[in-house]
């Protein structure tokens, strides 16, 4: 089973989110007896989705917004994602208290490619390696400097992805 894990990402932390989740769907399904080849692209340098069996995209997000690069490629490959089993997961809320999710936009994503979930999980602030602009939007904002990740939410969503598309393919492969 070949499954892309595409994300996009500013500065990294998004990726290592997929990186975690692509390891913990692989897992679940070598645990259920499923070869698993799973792929983390960026966006950005996926060309097709012909040979993938299902996706997992992810965008960082920014004031509520996922990525340009996230939004265009949902866009450019929807008639393909609407055939394909999706997952959608959404890195940058940061502090105790995640901000408010652009509801509406993720809403009609979820809808238009038919996802089958959609999560949202903190993400990483670290200004030394934001850019000018950024660091005035964090510093205005009042955001701390952490890592607002959790991984074990993270591999555990991965590994659930992982044992729903196991139990589809030893289904089909009975059938």
């Amino acid at each position: 089973m070949k499954i892309l894990v595409a994300v996009a990402t500013r500065h990294g932390a998004t990726r290592e989110i997929a990186e975690h989740l692509a390891t913990s769907l692989g897992s679940a399904l070598t645990d259920a007896g499923v070869a698993p080849e799973v792929e983390v692209r960026d966006v950005g340098l996926v060309t097709t989705l012909d040979g993938f069996d299902a996706v997992v995209l992810g965008s960082a997000r920014y004031l509520g917004r996922w990525l340009e690069p996230a939004r265009t490629f949902a866009e450019s490959f929807s008639a393909e994602l609407r055939g394909l089993p999706v997952w959608l997961f959404s890195s940058g809320p940061v502090g105790e208290e995640p901000e408010p999710e652009d509801q509406a936009a993720v809403d009609d994503l979820v809808r238009r490619l038919g996802a089958r979930e959609h999560r949202v999980f903190g993400g990483r602030i670290d200004r030394q390696a934001l850019r000018f602009p950024e660091r005035l939007v964090v510093t205005a904002l009042h955001v701390k400097d952490g890592d607002f990740r959790d991984w074990p939410s993270i591999r555990a969503w991965g590994y659930k992805i992982g044992a729903t598309l196991a139990a589809a393919a030893v289904a089909g492969s009975t059938s």
